[in-house]
Formats: structure tokens, C-alpha cells, sequence
């Protein structure tokens, strides 16, 4: 039965596609696990000069967690079909988990590199400052490092690289898919449009989850305007009594749906059991919480696994701030639940993504969204960290007659830090 509702969802989207025109190459689709991306360009890196990697190569992956996190087992997972695709085996990938933000990382790093480990890639945001210290004391290793901040500074060790992927992107698309359900629960009178209320789990207020959940809330909204939002953080990237909790929270404070940005099931958990509707990130939770969930979002890091295996391997250097996009292939959405998404969501979420690629349209259009009621035309962001935090760049530009937030364009890590209206941070 599934297999078959499967087929009719990818039916449609072939439908759907040529009747928007869409300006997309949908020769095909590429799968991962029970993401589906559709491609701009087939083979997005066939003009990449792949190198025959030695059968002796070996990558060190440093993880905060193991795989009972999905942020964790979203990295791991993709490790090990970059190097499937690169014509390698389990045995070229060494991997480190449950390694804190703290000396623990550096330890980590060090045996790494005694194990012989070619490349080193770390996962969380506080294993930099750890990974910058080996790899200076380790020119001839590359060491990569998703979400990080520094690697473009002028003092930064030049075996030190940091990437991230536009899934402010994704998130907006995901949050198409919430508008579009808080529509149909208005039109069936379940609540009105004064109530269409999202409540938000997030980790930390750093930049990363500001502007995961703003740009959510910006998608949702481009559909369902009267949309408002409560972010609740629970200081931890994984904890599952918390966000389950604090999902549970936010579910008592009236909000219609929960989404989030932290990296168990506590927060899918609580809505299944309270029959509300739930946006996930890094992993579909379909098999579990069948009844409740809608849709989920990720970055894809295999592009990236592949690209700096490669160039290491080849002896070439690496970008100091990659950012992947759609276009890379980087920034995924799972399959939408075809028992529980309102119709017309797949049709939304198609036109936007197209509108997103060809540059018609902006997540971060200020034209969108106010601050204390009024639209910005400037905004100094931190993009070049200090301890102070000061901000250095001009990060909003005038497109045509739009002012656009331009984020990850000056740093691949996102520095959307802003509260906008519309968003209640409630701690």
C-alpha cells in the first residue's frame, strides 16, 4: 500500500512540474533513505575531475553525538554513501562519537591523526576552536568543520575549512507545507485564523536556529498570514525529556503545530500523542508518528563528504567556506505524508522552489518581514566572529527595487540573528 501511494506522490510531481513550467530538469530523481530531491541539474558535479582514491585513504569524523541523534546520524549516514559512491569501504572511515564541545575534541582530533587519518571532519559548532588548535599543529591534514565561523579569518590555519548549506531554503519550503495545513484546519473550523499559532523547539538562540526558525516561520507565512510563532529553547541540542516537554509546552499555550531545531524525538513524540500536527529536521519520523507528521527537512553532506575526500586525495585545495545549495543537491525535503499534508501542498512547495532557483524569489526578503514594525534597508551582522560578537558586515543589499537579508553569502555559517514580529521568544 505504501509503495503504491509512493508512486501516485511521484506521479503527481512529474504532473505537477510540467504544468507550472518549471525550469528544472526533472530527468530524475535521487533518493536518500526516504529523502527525495529534485534535481536542477542531473549529476550536479559531473564536471568535477574525480581522482582514484587510494584503498589506504582515511577520514576521521568527530561527532557530538551518536546515532540516536539525528543531526549526528544525518552526517554519518551521508559519510558513508560519499564514499559508496567514491568506490571506497567502511574501512576508509574512522569515527569519533559522542565527543563534547570541549578537550575531549582535541583528544579526538589527535588520535585521529596518529590513526593516520588523511582528512578530519567535525560536526557541532563547539568542537572549532578544538579542531583549529590540531590543525595547526598539523599542517599536512586537512581538517573540515560543518557550522563553523572562522576558517575565512586571516589568522585561521590554512589546513582549516569550514562549510554549511542555504536550508534556510528547506525550511521555508517546510514551512509552506505548515501554512498550507494551518489553512485547512481554518477552513474545517478547527480554529480560526487569529489562532493559527506555531510553537517552535529550539535549541539555542544562536544564529544557526534564529535563522532556521525564522525562515520556517517566513515560508508558513507566505501562505497562511496570520500566522504567529512561540520559540521555546531547551539549552541542549539533545535532550529528549526537554523538547518533549517543551513541546508539550507550547501544545497547552494553544500552538496548532510544532516544528523544531533540536535532535530527538521528544518533540514528534508529544505531538503524535496529542494529535497535532509536526514539521521534523534530519529525519522523517512517518514510521512512528504516522498520524501527525507532515514533512522534514536536512542538509544532505554527502556533496561535501565527496568533494573534500577528492580534493584531498588529489592534492587540491579546499574551499575555506563552502556553502551548498539546491543546486548542490544540499538542501533536502522528505516525501510529503500523503495522509496528512492539506491538498494543493505539493503544488506550493514546487512553485516556490523554482521561484527560489532561478532568483524570483528571496527567503529573507525584508519586504516580508518588520522589526518593532518597520522593514529594513540595512542590518550589521556579526560575520567575522570575535569574542565580542561586533558587527562588521553590511549583509542587506538592494536587488531591483528589494532589499534581501543576504544570508551565508559572506560566510557559508548563517548570521541571521534578528527577532523579527510575528516570532515571541518565550526564555
Amino acid at each position: 500500500m505504501k509503495k503504491k501511494a509512493l508512486a501516485l506522490v511521484f506521479a503527481i510531481v512529474i504532473v505537477v512540474a510540467l504544468c507550472v513550467g518549471l525550469v528544472v530538469h526533472f530527468s530524475f530523481f535521487t533518493f536518500f533513505s526516504d529523502f527525495v530531491i529534485f534535481q536542477v541539474v542531473p549529476d550536479w558535479d559531473s564536471n568535477t575531475e574525480y581522482v582514484k582514491i587510494p584503498a589506504d585513504f582515511k577520514i576521521g569524523i568527530i561527532c557530538l553525538h551518536g546515532e540516536e541523534s539525528t543531526y549526528d546520524k544525518n552526517f554519518i549516514d551521508a559519510a558513508y554513501q560519499a564514499i559508496r559512491e567514491l568506490g571506497l569501504t567502511n574501512k576508509n572511515i574512522l569515527f569519533k562519537t559522542n565527543i563534547r564541545e570541549g578537550e575531549e575534541c582535541t583528544t579526538a582530533a589527535k588520535e585521529l591523526v596518529t590513526a593516520g587519518c588523511n582528512l578530519i571532519f567535525a560536526d557541532s559548532f563547539g568542537h572549532e576552536p578544538y579542531l583549529a588548535k590540531v590543525a595547526k599543529e598539523n599542517p599536512n591534514v586537512n581538517f573540515c568543520h560543518a557550522t563553523g565561523t572562522t576558517a575565512h579569518n586571516d589568522d585561521a590555519p590554512a589546513n582549516l575549512h569550514n562549510a554549511f548549506a542555504s536550508i534556510y531554503e528547506g525550511r521555508y519550503l517546510a514551512g509552506i507545507v505548515a501554512g498550507m495545513k494551518l489553512n485547512q484546519m481554518i477552513e474545517e473550523g478547527k480554529f480560526t485564523a487569529a489562532d493559527a499559532k506555531i510553537g517552535y523547539v529550539g535549541a539555542f538562540p544562536y544564529a544557526e536556529v534564529k535563522s532556521g526558525y525564522t525562515s520556517f516561520y517566513l515560508g508558513a507565512k507566505s501562505v497562511c498570514p496570520s500566522v504567529t510563532m512561540e520559540v521555546q529553547f531547551t539549552s541542549s541540542w539533545y535532550d529528549v525529556v526537554a523538547e518533549k516537554t517543551t513541546a508539550d509546552a507550547l501544545i497547552k499555550r494553544g500552538c496548532k503545530l510544532i516544528s523544531q531545531h533540536a535532535d530527538s524525538m521528544g518533540a514528534p513524540n508529544a505531538c503524535e500523542e496529542a494529535g497535532v500536527p509536526n514539521v521534523s529536521y534530519n529525519g522523517s519520523t512517518i514510521e512512528s508518528c504516522s498520524k501527525t507528521f507532515l514533512v522534514s527537512s536536512k542538509i544532505n553532506w554527502a556533496p561535501y563528504f565527496k568533494y573534500i575526500i577528492n580534493q584531498t586525495a588529489a592534492k587540491k585545495s579546499i574551499d575555506k567556506d563552502w556553502l551548498g545549495t539546491i543546486q548542490t543537491n544540499s538542501v533536502m525535503l522528505t516525501n510529503l505524508n500523503a495522509d496528512t499534508v492539506a491538498p494543493g501542498t505539493l503544488q506550493a512547495v514546487l512553485e516556490a522552489r523554482a521561484k527560489l532557483v532561478n532568483g524570483e524569489l528571496y527567503v529573507f526578503d525584508c519586504a516580508n518581514f518588520t522589526v518593532k514594525g518597520k522593514h529594513l534597508t540595512e542590518y550589521m551582522a556579526d560575520v567575522n566572529t570575535d569574542d565580542k560578537f561586533t558587527p562588521d558586515t553590511q549583509v542587506i543589499e538592494k536587488i531591483g527595487e528589494k532589499y534581501v537579508f543576504m544570508e551565508s553569502k559572506f560566510r557559508s555559517a548563517p548570521y541571521f540573528d534578528i527577532n523579527i514580529d510575528g516570532i515571541t521568544l518565550l526564555n
